[in-house]
């Protein structure tokens, strides 16, 4: 099935096609073709005379792979976001620009592009040629990463009230640092997702295929990317400092368990000297012939157990 959009009275209309003969009379401006079938493709070929080639959304990270023109076609390779709750993930989509038709490939549906759908039918002249499609398209993936980012914010900062105001034993600790990795890994994501969509931008500035207002619309979404690239970098500062406060948090943990075998240790150290001078085997120890000797030498290690923790317990290293 191919998702078909027409423009009428400044406004976009969604058809779903099913067939080459309900394609053949459809004037669009924008054909998204979702995990399209190789018959899908082939209608695509008779209809408007353009190859989709079978690895047009492969990972290819060479610039000239995925910003090019070719036979009087502009075919630009672009990663949009997905935001779940589950698998945060960067989706390749291939656009080509071809007899003023949008077609874009993708293997799953995006949350820009049903957020330009539901915007199109809203707001009338909101579109008006499939260069519009595209520069929208890329506008909404800007608002949408910047939509996420607060969504980080919020979370990091549901993360730092738990870490930095509440006493943090090892479970917490563990439930921080896989919500903030988990938000790293997403902050990431977008930084990646937004320096993808200024190359896209800036390869259609140079291509010279904007109008005046067009253009106009460019540079502000480069401008939002912008203020987006400073806001990421914020976030992974803030989020190296939870990690470290986090880790910091755990190794005092750590620190006042190891505190408590020392103690016990040095503590036991004097009445291990005690009974190992008592078990030594010479022939003239005036204390092993006296009836007191034994619960002396017992009151002796208990006074050199208690003498260690008062001292302790003094200087405050048992808190």
């Amino acid at each position: 099935m191919l998702n078909v959009f027409t423009l009428a009275n400044g406004r976009l209309f969604q058809e779903e096609i099913d067939s080459l003969d309900e394609l053949t009379p459809v004037r669009p401006i924008w054909v998204d073709l979702e995990d399209p079938t190789p018959e899908e493709k082939g209608w695509i070929a008779v209809r408007f005379g353009l190859v989709i080639p079978g690895d047009i959304i492969d990972d290819d990270l060479e610039e000239s792979a995925r910003f090019y023109e070719e036979d009087g076609a502009v075919h630009i390779r672009s990663d949009f976001l997905i935001d779940d709750d589950e698998t945060p993930r960067n989706v390749r989509v291939a656009f080509i620009l071809h007899q003023n038709v949008l077609f874009s490939i993708h293997r799953e549906d995006l949350p820009v592009f049903r957020l330009l759908r539901m915007r199109a039918r809203r707001i009338p002249a909101l579109i008006e040629d499939a260069k519009d499609v595209l520069l929208k398209l890329y506008d909404a993936d800007a608002e949408y990463s910047a939509d996420t980012l607060e969504g980080i914010y919020d979370d990091l900062e549901k993360v730092s009230q738990r870490v930095l105001k509440e006493e943090v034993n090892d479970q917490a600790a563990g439930e921080a640092l896989a919500a903030i990795a988990r938000q790293e890994d997403l902050n990431g994501r977008i930084r990646r997702n937004v320096m993808d969509t200024r190359r896209a931008v800036s390869f259609m500035m140079r291509a010279r295929m904007l109008n005046a207002d067009q253009f106009e619309e460019a540079r502000q979404i480069l401008r939002d990317i912008d203020s987006l690239d400073s806001h990421t970098a914020f976030l992974f500062d803030k989020i190296n400092f939870l990690m470290d406060a986090t880790v910091g948090f755990i190794n005092i943990n750590q620190n006042k368990i190891i505190k408590i075998f020392s103690v016990a240790s040095v503590a036991l150290l004097p009445p291990t000297l005690i009974a190992s001078i008592y078990g030594m085997n010479f022939q003239h120890m005036p204390e092993l012939s006296q009836t007191w000797g034994y619960p002396f030498a017992l009151g002796l290690m208990l006074l050199s157990i208690v003498t260690p923790f008062w001292f302790f317990r003094r200087k405050g290293w048992l808190k």
